[in-house]
């Protein structure tokens, strides 16, 4: 009896322990969630220039959305976790600090990543965009309530809308089998099944942002790093930059003598010239700031200059060729016969602390963890680089409640690769549904988005 209850106990703090661990883990991932999003915001003024209502619509759904950024936060720091996870259990198996550090825990964070992912993609961000264009029911009193009531009636007619659709896509790929019973599998059907197209999406959209986010990636780091000075001049353009600033400033001054003293002047020119007068400040303000920045870079110590361009590319190269030699490996192993495509439905759990994920042992997994986020940072650079997606890139102190609202549903979208991603790299922890189907089409679309990147790169 003493036994049961020592077991029973166990358990229930293994099981709070897991609790709190998971709430301080996405209590971290949401306080930085909210820094990138208070960042990027415009400021308060713009939020609280109309009145109390306005105000507590756009801080509802900004919270939403430091909600869903911390998901995707958190999905995209899952296989790192993880791995990080078994190669310390392996070096410290019995060791008394890291008692609390199980596959149970793992486990539990990737289920509950997956269950805010959907609840992220299909339920608050939505809601948070229809919440803020809403305006009230016609014929009611304007308030809170009204616009909360009208985004609850559009949010329900859009998700029925969106359960249709499911439902017929269900049937037609299930060949007819489809019956009554399954209509009101929601939770159990429909949400892996969408969250399963959703990560074909994403990897469709790391198909083509990765290639782009590899090349741009060089461009990105060449304008962060100092360039040697064969390269760059920089002593050159910062005296270019102090020319061209004292000429935009003995511009703006004399439009702004013109509009004091010239009082008859008629009211189209000085339209003209207050516009006039604006551009050249705002442009001042451009040239200011590069002028600035190379001033700062011009204090910068030889080596620096020097070595941390070349180093800096040499390692980007390093890790484009590494991935193209994995994806050979792979496509060696799997042509050979002695790796074969997974083809069972149901996801093997993975045990933590039995075995390195690579034959390298902790260096070959700190690879493996540099090599996804750096494919996870070049998809992210290559999508907003894109012609089409360059205008949604945020700038800082100037993004709308909106484009917040945008940018954190496309993050979430490329998270949801990540389980496609986690099982071409065999490394999958957790339930994911329906993303075995996905499998074949996801390491087919990632090995040739790597392939793809390296003739990139060669060609520019």
């Amino acid at each position: 009896m003493e036994n049961d209850t020592d077991a029973r106990e166990r358990l229930f703090h293994n099981a709070i322990r897991e609790i709190l661990i998971h709430a301080l883990f996405f209590l971290i991932l949401y306080v930085f969630a909210h820094i990138l999003v208070s960042k990027f915001r415009k400021k308060k003024e713009y939020y609280f220039a109309e009145d109390d209502e306005d105000a507590i619509v756009c801080r509802v759904s900004l919270w939403m959305c430091c909600f869903s950024l911390a998901v995707s936060l958190g999905a995209a720091l899952l296989l790192p976790v993880s791995i990080i996870s078994n190669e310390v259990l392996l070096l410290y198996p019995s060791s008394f600090y890291v008692q609390w550090l199980n596959s149970s825990l793992i486990h539990g964070l990737w289920n509950e990543i997956f269950l805010f992912s959907n609840i992220s993609i299909f339920i608050l961000l939505p809601f948070a965009y229809l919440f803020t264009e809403s305006e009230g029911l016609p014929g009611s009193q304007k308030g809170l309530i009204s616009r909360f009531y009208e985004t609850f009636l559009v949010f329900t007619l859009v998700a029925a809308l969106l359960f249709g659709m499911t439902f017929l896509l269900s049937a037609i790929l299930d060949y007819g089998q489809t019956s009554m019973q399954s209509l009101f599998a929601l939770w159990c059907g429909y949400l892996p099944f969408l969250y399963s197209c959703l990560s074909c999406f994403g990897v469709v959209l790391l198909l083509i942002c990765t290639p782009v986010g590899f090349a741009r990636l060089f461009t990105v780091l060449g304008e962060l790093v100092i360039k040697p000075k064969f390269l760059r001049d920089i002593q050159d353009e910062h005296q270019c930059a102090m020319m061209e600033e004292e000429n935009l400033r003995r511009r703006a001054h004399i439009i702004s003598h013109e509009l004091e003293i010239h009082h008859s002047t008629p009211v189209e020119r000085i339209r003209r010239n207050g516009c006039a007068a604006s551009a050249l400040k705002q442009r001042l303000l451009q040239v200011g700031k590069v002028r600035r920045e190379l001033a700062l870079q011009q204090l910068a110590s030889p080596w620096r200059r020097n070595l941390g361009y070349p180093l800096a590319m040499l390692v980007l190269l390093s890790l484009t060729i590494i991935s193209l030699l994995m994806v050979i490996h792979n496509m060696l192993q799997l042509l050979i016969g002695i790796k074969a495509l997974p083809i069972s439905p149901q996801v093997e759990k993975f045990s933590l602390g039995i075995s390195s994920l690579s034959a390298l042992g902790v260096v070959g997994s700190s690879l493996e963890i540099v090599l996804i986020l750096y494919l996870w940072l070049a998809s992210v650079v290559g999508f907003f680089s894109l012609p089409v997606f360059c205008r949604l890139q945020l700038k800082p102190s100037s993004a709308t409640v909106t484009q917040i609202i945008g940018n954190c549903a496309i993050l979430l979208v490329l998270s949801s690769a990540l389980p496609v991603l986690a099982r071409t790299l065999d490394k999958e922890n957790g339930n994911r549904g329906a993303a075995s189907l996905l499998v074949p089409c996801g390491k087919a679309l990632l090995g040739f988005s790597r392939d793809t990147s390296v003739v990139v790169h060669f060609s520019q």
